[in-house]
């Protein structure tokens, strides 16, 4: 039986590649969440540029974020005992905030070896239609990973910018709107994307990338997780340290070393991208 989820909402997840909404942080829960957020950012005003990619592995909130009961056993009903937080990230959009997400996969510059991944998006702030939050295009995971391009566009939020190559039916899609301490959980072949922000209120998530402790990398790089829940027998990624503190000094240097490899990995992976699509295409005018 499930610990968290119905068996619907199971069965949604599969069908359909994401299940929302869940009432996974009470309203108290998400505001404290947010208040130690906004505290950390009041005392470093560049907190963020410093800290785009794992910021989990900088920050105590955060940190204690991907350990939380109640997300993880909504995550387990879809990945079994054994989670692995392996990224995490933050989408903020504040009041007419132009800023928008092209509509791609997750997985797409990733490197691991099967879609055993799940994404929690938490909602710290409300999360509706009129503020830009995450659409979703239902059973889009089934055509699995399709060509993306890299667009670069700068009111983008995502690294690369990357835009899925195939037609999006947009009269498909489905906003996930939230309330502050509700999640939503998506495979991470499901095309998605959102909007900009129209409203006069600000649209704050954090993603944390869950995955089961039996994927392993593909690209050759280095890589690290944390073991959230159940045991670790398979080693495939490096483990990483739990901040004493914000910004704690090892942690820091653990940090830079894992951004250099996720950088490289991710530019490997898009160059190959890009030659066998290159490759394709010359392919097709023979």
């Amino acid at each position: 039986m499930p610990r968290m989820l119905s068996q619907a909402q199971v069965e949604q997840y599969r069908s359909e590649g994401f299940v929302c909404p869940i009432d996974a942080l009470s309203v108290e829960e998400a505001a404290e969440f947010l208040a130690r957020m906004e505290d950390l950012e009041s005392r470093e005003p560049d907190l963020w540029a410093r800290s785009k990619i794992k910021p989990h592995l900088l920050m105590m909130w955060l940190n204690d974020l991907t350990r939380n009961s109640s997300i993880l056993d909504a995550v387990e009903d879809l990945l079994g005992p054994d989670i692995m937080a392996w990224a995490t990230g933050h989408f903020d959009k504040k009041p007419h905030d132009p800023s928008f997400v092209t509509w791609h996969q997750d997985g797409t510059y990733w490197g691991l070896s099967d879609p055993s991944v799940v994404t929690a998006w938490v909602a710290l702030t409300p999360s509706n239609s009129e503020n830009g939050c995450m659409r979703v295009i239902p059973g889009s995971h089934h055509h699995g990973q399709l060509p993306h391009r890299d667009t670069h566009d700068k009111d983008n939020l995502l690294s690369r910018g990357q835009d899925v190559e195939v037609n999006v039916d947009e009269a498909q899609a489905v906003d996930l709107e939230l309330r502050p301490g509700q999640i939503s959980l998506h495979h991470t072949m499901l095309i998605h994307g959102s909007k900009p922000n129209c409203s006069d209120t600000r649209r704050l998530g954090i993603t944390i990338r869950y995955v089961a402790a039996h994927v392993r990398r593909t690209s050759g790089f280095r890589d690290s997780a944390t073991l959230v829940r159940g045991t670790d027998k398979y080693r495939n990624f490096i483990a990483e340290p739990r901040p004493c503190r914000d910004f704690d000094p090892e942690a820091v240097e653990f940090y830079n070393g894992m951004v250099g490899e996720s950088r490289r990995r991710k530019d490997a992976i898009a160059a190959d991208h890009q030659n066998k699509q290159e490759l394709l295409k010359a392919t097709t005018m023979l």
